[in-house]
């Protein structure tokens, strides 16, 4: 650092005096300090300077300011000094920007400063071989913090930040003074942590923060001396061995530190520079990316020890970052630039390239997961997007206590980012919400000073602050921990990563999701070695063991997963009936499947559990599609191996290790194996209990019963060897060079040791080892299984060509013959490779001998051929004797030894007596004599013949005819001598030899490659020369069949022949008994009553007596039906017998026979079938019987099927079988049954017997309930006392009441008395009616029924009509409200209100209510009492009750009376109650008058008590509407109002509209409305205002619409006017829709209607134009529709006139620009017509054809013919006429230019070149037609054309200069 100041003393001197410097970890932007540094000159002095700004990296700034102050260097030192250490004061402007450095007073500071320095005056960077002395400042190096100091900041260091906790790394590095960490770096294995201070010497700790070991950098040339440089950064390799050294003398040195502490530190690498290093970062192995001071980014491979540049800058690079997955870059560099670099964007596709420009230098720069975070010397941290736009900003600039900011540091997850800064450390985390950064609490640790480094530990669980003062300060970054089943720690260091620490062991795994999600809850499965973690869209799965972890993309499934760990290599998670594959390490799904089956047994994954020769990924999967099919898959390649489809339910399959083979077992415990390459399935093993792949091996094991099953060499499953067994495998086990089968016999395990050997033999087979296995072969002795091993190795060797091992194996095998051709191979092989290198099995020759080994001759001739070697081909063959083969390459090749090898070939065949090819040769050459005598030598008369039958030339000679015929027959080729006659015509001889022959039948016809020759059999042959001869033929042939034993096939022709006895018996040798039986019926001979019999006895014999019968009398078939069927009940086959008795219609028989036998089940089964009606009866019979026997449970079953379960309880009552009767009864009796035999039981025991029984069955209380309903009372009594004692006085009650009915009252009493009931012995006397005795009974034991005895006497009394003494029996009984209620029952209603008065004056009222109910009920008697007891009251002055009474007067059959009480209830309240009361009976009263039509009365009756309002409601009522009004002006003006609109309401009512009109136009229009009296509504409405008006206007159209009166709508608004009201729009459009939809209007006639509504949307538009609905889409519309009402209009005026026919074709064509408003296919009718009309026929033709496709099928009727004619005609070009434009002539756009052409207001066709403009723009016209059409208007003198004229005029705001005016 101090080299760097001296340097930069010497450039200063060389920019005359106007340069100032500053350091990294101070003021780090030169234009910041640059401009502060004017900004103060000129307050201070007045004028401006210009300085020079160098950056440097050291600690101290200082500024060269000899211009201003007249000093020298040794003097700012000095001062500087002086300031820092407090003893000179803040004076000028150096003071004032030296006081920005961090202070460190020294003396020996004092004594460095004064000291001469010499200057370097060349470059600044270090210059190598410069002679030139410098003396260095050393001031920062040597200094050193107090011991007082030290211990101050650990007391004031605070424990706090985000960051949860201060672990202290131990400071013995610290120095007094500046003594700066200039750089730290973790490793990736979180084991290592390395400190470097400015004396170059790197500390590497342990993760718990303890030094374990260090060691010295060196410099890049040791003449500079050690301390010539300084370590700016370091960084770990990825596997953590290795660490990078950036120093600024322009090297790397990267040093192998080894994995253990203590190992030889050597230096690996070196990387010379050009300029300094300032940083460096190690992202991937081999690669190290660092920063130069000239702006370069490089990359050094240590690897290649070679470096290379990624890009270039021209500023000073001063910090590099990575992303989290450290495959890009950040660099940022002195001028603010932050340049992006991307070794693999994984897909994110951001840019490269410079991405930002800070305001100033980004010392600190951070990379997170979601943005880029820059903060430098400004003291803002600003964050950037992934583009480099400003995301969020800091701002701390207002903020006195803080610092530049130094350095950043982002952590693993890229989630939070550290900033440092002077005392303070700033926590920024990612917000992924708001996806924006959120500030934690800063961390401030006063005493700290300046932080220079930061290094956040790989797992992020530490973070590492080193300071200034060479402190280092380590933060435990935990959100929080927690303990898992007191095994794990789980410490979550941030959102989305998790460590977990192994409690026992010490070992941790960092659970990190790469996608940044927060992590949930984390899981440990599987024999807690296997993690499970979710996030809101991955699943995190991990191995302990192995530490390998995998983030798959997972949607949420609630949890619901089944996570399966049987596979050490794969995670198996099942969901919703999918299987997911997950490999550990890899974050991509392996594979995913549908099944339900699910289980580790039934599921099998290989993923490259063996690696094979030549096979990069071996992944396979093996799965059950249904429990019946299994699916094979190949995981790596992504597609289906092979379905297994299998007959049995599946229960076990897994695959082997190379995922070649399957085994699976079934239900049934066959194992089968099925090889996936050839997809062939064998059944290996039967009976199969257990089995198993042995681990490492294609060797198989299994247990099948007793024995042990092994397959050695799976290739060849037929090939097993056995061992007996005594127990059952358990397990299988492998190690140490042993394979063991574990087997339990009893409580013994016993060990079988396997031959390692085989095993061995397949492991090297698959590893493609072959000398391996030869010499594991080489070892066992000759076998079975050794010999399936030789035979299989020697495939593989001969495959992979190594042939002396094939030769060794066909040796083994005793295979002369290959062992012989191999080794000459070898031979050959071996010259080959020493003359030419290589192993020789590439040359030619080697290969075609591989081909020829390999049966593959035509492979060995290729080989052969490409070479040119036709020689060694000829030859190959001729040793092979494939002459064939020999002479066609001969003749390929022309081969001049062609003909001689034709002779030879010939003669060889000669040689060796192979005469039929020599006449094949014969034959070929065209010498077929010479092939006939050498056919028939070589004993082949039958190939003679067809040659001689094949030649004309042959045939005609009788020699060999003879010869070739007396071969045949002598050889007894009797059907071919047949054809050879046959083809001479020799049909006699022909018949003969096909006879003799037995030739009656010819499979196929002869043939021949070059002829078909059509020959018969014997019998064709007999039916075209013999025909007589033909039935004798058939009849031999058949004969001939029957000694064939060919039966069925003889059938038919004995049956052509007329043989019929033989016909039946060849059937009945056939077995073919319906067919014999079916010609015996057809035959009326009774001679073939035998076969009769045999056919019969056939049918007896197999039971089919159905067919038997045919062959038998009805009375044979009984007798031998029922005789045999004896017989057989006599040998016990009671089934048969049964079938026969069925089959003769005696079931009977059938029954007794079971009967006697004793044979129930089916005795009733018959029953049940044939009298279904006696089998309840034929149960109990049979049950009685067997109960005689004394067989209960039979007769038990059959007393129960017989529905009569209570004899079978009966039964074994009688029987003392109490258990059995409890359980029938229990079973199939009614609910309560078994209670009533429990009870009966219990009563045939007694006493503690029975106790117990019914305690036994819970029913002892239901028994006593029992025995005391049934009167069995001292059984009752019994079971109580000597259990439920409680029992007792109910059981008395029910005695009691048992007396009661039988009339035994004192005995009643006493136990009524007894069961605590005497009340109910005074109501048995009560209900006697024997009133002493109640009376004594109620005294002596209950006096509370005294008064119960009083009521049931005077009850009594008034039943007997004595009143008096009822009522005194009842006051003496305290009841009077009984004595009201009695007499109120005898209607003596005075007597019950007297004694109510009297005793019970609180119910007088109710008793008077209900007095006047009852009065009300009986009609004119109740009323005249009502009005009778009014009188009296109002006579006693009890007014109120008076008025009561006169108000519940009601009588309709006397309206008077009515009317007469109410007025004086009203009267007596007016005058006598208070004024409340008296409103309260006047409003109750009247309404009462109004319902009486008493109009006036009840008015005046509320006008007394000035009631206005309800008396003008009277009036009102009465209609009386003069009253209503005075009352409401006289007395209430307030009413008038309402008076008036009831009247109204009235008049509407009423409908009396007329006269409503004068009070509520409204209303009555309204009423005209609902009425359907438009035409009044409109007239009336029309008198009103213009809103009014159009209100209804609007309301009638739309009434009219609905009716589809579209004409009416339009003159209705023609009469009225069209407002421009938004409300109508639809009404309009509506209107003009259903008028373009009327039928037969494009005629003249129709002219007014469109004029009208042109006219009207005209007018609309024109009122739109004025509105605020101007050029809106609306007015668009409107102004199109207009157009086309024009253009109807014009036409319908044209159609008057014949010489403007062609206008009005053009309107009609011009008309189809419009069919988003006119029906399509009205307007293409109504064009095709037109023009067909003026001779358009090519238009007609296309517009009708459309209108085809359009219209229904009417129309289309009248349309299809003409249409059908021209398509037909060929003078009709069926295409549209063009126009210069090139264009359709009717189009307004040009198809080439898109130009819009104006149209034509006359015919709508597009104006061109002559055309008329009008004065209102755009409206224009072809001069043509208007001139036509003005002419036409003139001479015609049509008033329609003048109207038309005048609305142009109109419209287009007037007509052209040169036109015609018309009157």
């Amino acid at each position: 650092m101090c080299q760097f100041v001296a340097r930069l003393i010497g450039i200063m001197q060389l920019v005359l005096g106007k340069t100032f410097l500053t350091c990294d970890h101070t003021t780090a932007s030169d234009q910041y300090f640059q401009a502060s540094f004017k900004t103060h000159h000129e307050k201070l002095y007045g004028k401006s300077i210009h300085l020079k700004m160098i950056a440097c990296d050291g600690a101290v700034v200082l500024l060269q300011a000899q211009p201003f102050f007249s000093c020298n260097l040794d003097i700012i030192l000095c001062m500087y000094y002086r300031i820092i250490t407090g003893k000179a004061t803040m004076e000028g402007l150096l003071s004032y920007h030296i006081t920005l450095l961090p202070k460190s007073p020294d003396e020996k500071c004092q004594i460095t400063l004064q000291e001469t320095v010499y200057i370097n005056t060349k470059h600044h960077g270090r210059t190598q071989g410069d002679d030139a002395k410098c003396h260095l400042l050393s001031y920062v190096v040597e200094s050193q913090i107090s011991s007082e100091e030290l211990a101050q900041r650990k007391m004031t260091k605070s424990k706090e930040m985000v960051l949860v906790a201060d672990i202290p790394i131990p400071k013995d590095n610290a120095k007094d003074g500046a003594a700066k960490v200039t750089c730290m770096t973790w490793a990736p294995n979180n084991a290592k942590f390395a400190v470097c201070t400015v004396d170059r010497v790197v500390l590497l700790y342990d993760e718990q923060g303890e030094r374990r070991d260090k060691f010295s950098t060196k410099p890049a040339d040791s003449k500079y001396g050690k301390k010539s440089y300084v370590v700016k950064s370091m960084a770990f390799s990825p596997d953590s061995t290795k660490i990078g050294i950036a120093q600024t003398d322009n090297i790397i040195f990267v040093y192998k530190i080894g994995q253990e502490w203590g190992d030889k530190k050597v230096i690996c690498n070196k990387f010379v520079q050009t300029s300094a290093v300032t940083c460096l970062l190690w992202p991937a192995e081999h690669s190290i990316v660092f920063g130069l001071t000239e702006g370069k980014i490089r990359v050094a491979n240590t690897k290649t020890n070679k470096s290379s540049t990624i890009y270039g800058t021209e500023s000073y690079v001063i910090s590099l970052t990575s992303n989290v997955s450290g495959k890009g870059i950040l660099s940022g560099h002195a001028d603010g630039t932050v340049v992006r670099y991307f070794f693999d964007d994984e897909g994110s596709g951001e840019s490269q390239g410079k991405l930002l420009i800070h305001p100033c230098p980004p010392y600190a720069l951070a990379w997170g997961a979601n943005s880029i975070i820059v903060a430098g010397c400004d003291k803002k941290v600003v964050a950037y997007d992934r583009e480099g736009h400003v995301l969020q900003t800091f701002d701390y600039s207002r903020d006195r206590l803080e610092k530049e900011f130094t350095v950043a540091a982002t952590s693993p997850s890229g989630q939070s980012v550290v900033l440092g800064s002077f005392d303070r450390l700033r926590v920024f985390n990612w917000c992924p919400r708001r996806s924006a950064w959120d500030e934690a609490s800063p961390k401030e640790i006063p005493n700290l000073y300046t932080i220079t480094a930061l290094a956040w530990k790989k797992d992020g669980s530490r973070l590492c602050a080193g300071t200034l003062c060479g402190g280092v300060e380590q933060f435990d970054c935990c959100l929080r921990r927690s303990i898992y089943k007191n095994k794990f720690e789980m410490t979550y260091v941030g959102l989305s990563q998790v460590i977990v620490k192994n409690l026992s062991t010490g070992t941790r795994v960092v659970l990190k999701s790469h996608y940044g999600y927060e992590i949930e809850e984390v899981k440990i499965l599987g024999k807690e070695r296997y993690l499970v973690a979710h996030t809101s869209n991955t699943l995190l799965l991990g191995d302990l063991a192995s530490n390998k972890l995998s983030e798959v993309a997972w949607q949420g499934s609630g949890g619901n997963e089944k996570f399966f760990f049987e596979n050490e290599a794969v995670c198996m998670v099942f969901n919703a009936g999918e299987l997911t594959l997950v490999e550990y390490g890899n974050n991509e799904i392996l594979g995913s499947v549908r099944t339900e089956f699910m289980n580790p047994h039934l599921t099998s994954v290989r993923l490259n559990d063996r690696r094979q020769k030549g096979v990069e990924e071996n992944k396979k999967l093996a799965y059950l599609i249904d429990i019946k099919t299994i699916a094979i898959l190949d995981l790596a390649g992504g597609y289906n191996l092979g379905t297994v489809s299998h007959d049995s339910k599946i229960d076990w399959l897994e695959l082997n290790e190379t995922g070649r083979k399957l085994l699976f077992r079934d239900k049934k415990l066959k194992l089968n194996l099925f090889d996936i390459e050839s997809g062939v399935k064998t059944t290996v093993l039967s009976f199969c209990s257990y089995v198993q792949w042995v681990p490492g091996s294609d060797v198989v094991v299994a247990q099948n019963r007793g024995n042990l099953c092994v397959w050695y060499n799976i290739d060849s499953p037929e090939r097993v060897t056995m061992f007996p067994l005594k127990g059952d495998i358990v397990d299988l086990e492998r190690a140490n060079g042993k394979t063991e089968v574990i087997v339990t016999e009893g409580v013994n395990t016993v060990s079988y040791t396997l031959d390692e050997g085989l095993i061995e033999f397949g492991t090297a087979i698959d590893d493609g080892d072959y000398y391996r296995a030869t010499a594991f072969l080489e070892t066992l002795e000759m076998c079975a299984e050794t010999e399936a091993m030789w035979k299989t190795l020697s495939k593989l060797s001969l495959e992979a060509r190594q042939l002396h091992i094939a030769e060794r194996c066909f040796a083994a095998l005793g295979d002369v013959s290959k062992i012989r051709f191999l080794n000459e191979t070898n031979k050959i092989a071996d010259s080959i490779a020493k003359e030419y290198g290589g192993d020789g099995t590439e040359n030619y020759k080697v290969k075609a001998r591989l081909a020829m080994l390999d049966k593959n001759f035509k492979l060995a001739e290729m080989y052969y051929m490409e070479q040119n070697a036709i020689d060694e081909v000829m030859e190959m063959y001729q040793e092979l004797h494939m002459w064939d083969d020999c002479i066609a390459v001969a003749e390929a090749k022309g081969h001049p030894e062609l003909d001689n090898l034709q002779r030879s070939y010939f003669a060889w065949l000669m040689e060796t007596n192979q005469n039929e090819k020599a006449g094949e040769v014969k034959e070929s050459e065209g010498d077929y004599v010479g092939a006939v005598n050498l056919y028939l030598k070589a004993g082949l008369p039958a190939k003679a013949a067809w040659l001689a039958m094949s030649r004309d030339d042959l045939l005609a000679s009788s020699d060999i005819i003879n010869r070739i015929a007396t071969a045949l027959i002598k050889g007894e080729f009797y059907e071919r001598a047949g054809d050879l006659f046959e083809r001479i015509r020799n049909n006699q001889r022909a018949l003969e030899c096909y006879r003799t022959g037995n030739a009656f039948r010819k499979e196929t016809s002869l043939h021949s490659p070059r002829l078909i020759f059509a020959t018969h059999t014997a019998v064709e042959l007999a039916r075209l020369a013999f025909p007589s001869e033909v039935v004798k033929l058939e009849e031999v042939w058949g004969d001939y069949l029957v000694q064939q034993k060919q039966m069925d096939a003889a059938i038919n022709h004995y049956i052509e022949s007329g043989c019929s006895s033989k016909a039946v018996e060849a059937a009945i040798g056939a077995r073919q008994w319906k067919k014999a039986l079916h010609i015996v019926e057809l035959q009326e001979d009774r001679s073939l009553d035998m076969s009769y019999l045999k056919i019969a006895q056939h049918y007896a014999s197999i039971q089919e007596f159905e067919l038997a019968v045919k062959c038998m009398s009805q009375e044979e078939v009984s007798a031998l039906y029922i005789s045999r069927a004896k017989e057989l009940e006599k040998e016990g086959k009671y089934n048969e017998a049964e079938r026969l008795f069925a089959t003769v219609n005696e079931p009977d028989l059938a029954i007794t026979m079971y009967k006697k036998n004793k044979m129930y089940d089916d005795m009733i089964r018959l029953v049940g079938r044939h009298h279904r009606n006696l089998l309840q009866e034929t149960h109990i019979h049979l049950a009685k019987e067997l109960e005689a026997d004394g067989r209960f449970q039979e007769a038990e079953y059959h007393y129960i099927e017989g529905q009569d379960w209570k004899a079978a309880v009966n039964m074994y009552a009688h029987g003392d079988m109490w258990e059995e009767a409890y359980r029938v009864s229990k079973n199939h009796g009614a609910t309560s049954a078994h209670k009533q035999v429990a009870y009966l039981w219990a009563k045939s025991l007694g006493g503690e017997a029975a106790v117990k029984l019914l305690n036994k069955f819970g029913l002892l209380e239901t028994a006593i309930d029992f025995a005391a309903e049934n009167r069995s009372f001292e059984f009752a009594f019994e079971l109580a006392r000597l259990s439920m004692k409680q029992k007792i006085p109910q059981i008395h009650l029910k005695n009691a009441m048992f007396l009661e009915d039988e009339g035994k009252f004192i005995e009643a009493e006493t136990e009524f008395i007894k069961a605590g009931k005497p009340k109910e012995a005074v109501l048995m006397y009560v209900h006697i009616q024997d009133w002493s005795g109640a009376q004594r009974v109620a005294e002596a034991h209950d006096p509370d029924s005294v008064a119960d005895v009083l009521v049931g006497q005077a009850k009594f009394c008034f039943e007997q009509k004595d009143f008096q003494k009822a009522e005194a029996f009842l006051l003496r009984a305290q009841r009077p409200e009984l004595a009201i209620k009695y007499y109120r029952d005898a209607e003596m209603w005075s007597d019950a209100i007297r004694i109510c008065k009297d005793y019970l004056p609180n119910k007088l009222a109710v008793l008077q209510e209900e007095y006047e109910k009852e009065a009300s009920r009986k009609g004119n008697r109740g009323v005249e009492g009502m009005v009778e007891q009014a009188q009296e009251w109002e006579q006693s002055c009890d007014y109120a009750q008076a008025v009561d009474c006169y108000l519940k007067v009601k009588d309709s059959s006397n309206v008077a009376l009515q009317e007469k009480c109410w007025m004086k209830a009203a009267e007596l309240a007016i005058k006598f109650l208070t004024r409340d009361k008296a409103v309260a009976v006047v409003q109750a009263v009247g309404p009462r008058l109004v319902q009486l039509r008493k109009y006036s009365t009840a008015a005046e009756l509320y006008l007394n008590l000035d009631l206005i309002k309800e008396a003008v409601d009277a009036f009102i009522e009465g209609e009386e509407w003069n009253k209503a009004k005075r009352v409401a002006k006289e007395l209430d003006p307030r009413l008038e109002g309402y008076v008036d609109q009831r009247y109204k309401e009235h008049l509407k009512n009423q409908g009396k509209v007329d006269s409503l009109v004068g009070v509520d136009v409204m209303a009555a229009l309204d009423m005209y409305v609902e009425r359907g009296q438009w035409e009044k509504c409109i007239d009336t409405a029309s008198k009103q205002n213009f809103k009014i008006l159009h209100k209804y206007v609007a309301l009638y159209a739309t009434h009219l619409i609905k009716e589809n009166d579209a004409e009416k709508v339009l003159s209705l608004y023609m009469q009225h006017g069209v407002p421009a009201n938004q409300q109508n729009f639809n009404i309009y459009k509506r209107m003009f829709l259903e008028l373009m939809n009327l039928r037969d209007r494009d005629v003249a006639e129709a002219y007014r209607m469109w004029a009208d509504l042109r006219d009207a949307l005209h007018l609309l538009c024109e009122n739109l134009t004025k509105s605020s609905e101007a050029n809106s889409p609306a007015h668009e519309d409107f102004e199109q529709m207009l157009v086309v009402a024009h253009y109807y209009a014009t036409r319908s005026a044209i159609k008057g006139t014949d010489q403007l026919s062609i206008l009005a074709a053009k309107l009609s064509i011009s008309l189809l620009r419009h069919t988003e408003l006119i029906p399509a296919d009205k307007a293409f009718y109504e064009a095709g017509l037109a023009a067909k009309a003026v001779g358009w026929d090519n238009m007609a033709f296309i517009f009708l054809n459309r209108f085809l496709d359009l219209a229904d099928v009417e129309k289309r009727e009248e349309i299809r013919d003409w249409v059908l004619t021209v398509s037909m005609d060929q003078r009709v070009e069926q295409v549209l006429p063009m126009d210069e434009r090139g264009t359709y002539e009717a189009s307004l756009v040009a198809a080439k230019t898109g130009i819009r052409s104006l149209p034509c207001v006359i015919t709508g066709y597009p104006v061109l070149r002559n055309k008329i403009d009008f004065k209102k723009p755009g409206m224009a016209a072809n001069k043509d037609d208007w001139n036509k059409f003005l002419m036409a208007t003139k001479t015609t003198h049509s008033p329609e054309c003048q109207d038309v004229l005048k609305f142009i005029a109109q419209w287009c705001g007037g007509l052209p200069s040169a036109g015609y005016s018309f009157q």
